[in-house]
């Protein structure tokens, strides 16, 4: 099943459950087919997963787009991109902010 439309039904179900104080929370995750669980988390403010961050993410967001950009580069002058490469970039700019490789440890 699509996250998108996964998502589309608990913005529903959430918009019917304001709407309709009497409305159940059981009542509305049948009606829109998704679990109470994730309708409670939603209506307690907690974000859905694909919109948080993993907490083993090491590259800030400017440096997946440095890499990205020197990627197309490579790409756009015929040079292939090696992933030992881009490793090395990545480990570069981890170690000037102090922060452990990227890699197997």
């Amino acid at each position: 099943m699509s996250s998108a439309l996964k998502e589309s039904r608990v913005i529903l179900a959430l918009e019917a459950l304001q709407k309709n104080p009497k409305l159940s929370l059981h009542a509305a995750a049948k009606i829109y087919n998704v679990t109470i669980n994730t309708i409670r988390n939603r209506r307690d403010g907690k974000p859905a997963r694909y919109d948080t961050t993993p907490s083993s993410r090491r590259l800030t967001n400017s440096e997946e787009e440095a890499i990205i950009q020197y990627i197309l580069e490579l790409i756009a002058r015929s040079f292939p991109p090696r992933l030992y490469s881009m490793e090395d970039i990545a480990n570069q700019l981890l170690y000037v902010r102090d922060a452990p490789p990227i890699g197997k440890l």
